[in-house]
């Protein structure tokens, strides 16, 4: 279960502030930090800002300056103004329609940056190449992985599920990598499992590239993934909602068929002329 959150409109303001902006990783800690307690985080003094990231003092005013501001405190004024803009734009409605319009907005977003298509089209062909292709997801990533993997089996001749930790996690890892992965694809999502990053890890070490699906170009999966493609996760209710990292999933499914639309069409035949004899499906 994750920890309830509070509104995601500050959370997602919050997020705007240190998106798009290139940060050493003591930076994106400190960000991360914001984001996790977005609702609050314009009390915070530079001091505890530091403690709860776990980074010293100065790094926090290098943060700040980093974003453009003068220094901590500037940026605690522009994090006071966003998110009184977040609770100001909850407006009269219930919680349950605040937690679905949030998820709009999630996904708006998400529209915004799927506008780089070559980024994307490169990533579909860097999976598309991984033969087998390791696609894993821990706790509460486990179903978008195998959502994911069950549309990819029938377009990838070797798609690999790997939704279980322990020690055998590193052993499919390194044997996927010895059967020719040359890629992996990892779900990774709040409340980010230790097993999930020390898997990324893992692949790196392999000699796999690391494409990570994560709700945050801030969140702790960025520091191993040589691709990190974010998508917003809902957390207005008191579990978290997934809607915008699995349209993603799709959409990097999508761009997986068009990096080989022979071979995808003609496994796509070969699937529907295997169901029709099998009589699988009602219509």
């Amino acid at each position: 279960m994750n920890e309830p959150a509070g509104p995601s409109g500050p959370t997602e303001r919050v997020l705007d502030l240190v998106g798009g902006i290139r940060l050493t990783p003591t930076q994106r800690r400190i960000a991360h930090c914001l984001v996790q307690h977005a609702p609050a985080a314009a009390s915070f003094s530079a001091a505890e800002v530091a403690e709860l990231a776990g980074v010293s003092q100065p790094s926090v005013t290098r943060f700040a300056v980093a974003l453009g501001h003068d220094g901590y405190p500037a940026l605690r004024r522009r994090l006071r103004e966003v998110i009184a803009a977040g609770v100001a734009d909850a407006g009269g409605e219930n919680e349950l329609q605040r937690a679905v319009r949030a998820e709009i907005g999630n996904l708006d977003r998400l529209a915004g940056q799927l506008a780089d298509r070559d980024r994307l089209a490169a990533t579909g062909r860097l999976l598309a190449a991984s033969r087998p292709l390791p696609v894993l997801g821990l706790r509460a990533a486990a179903p978008l992985a195998a959502y994911f993997a069950y549309f990819a089996a029938k377009v990838h001749p070797d798609v690999r599920v790997l939704d279980a930790g322990g020690t055998l996690l590193t052993d499919r890892l390194e044997q996927a990598a010895a059967a020719g992965a040359t890629a992996v694809l990892a779900f990774v999502l709040p409340r980010y499992p230790r097993e999930a990053l020390d898997a990324l890890r893992e692949s790196r070490s392999a000699g796999l590239r690391v494409v990570a699906i994560t709700d945050s170009p801030v969140s702790p999966a960025s520091e191993h993934a040589e691709v990190v493609l974010p998508a917003a996760v809902g957390t207005d209710l008191v579990f978290d909602l997934h809607t915008a990292p699995m349209t993603l999933a799709m959409v990097l499914l999508q761009a997986i068929c068009d990096a080989a639309p022979t071979d995808t069409q003609a496994r796509l035949e070969a699937f529907e002329a295997s169901a029709a004899r099998r009589q699988l499906f009602a219509l």
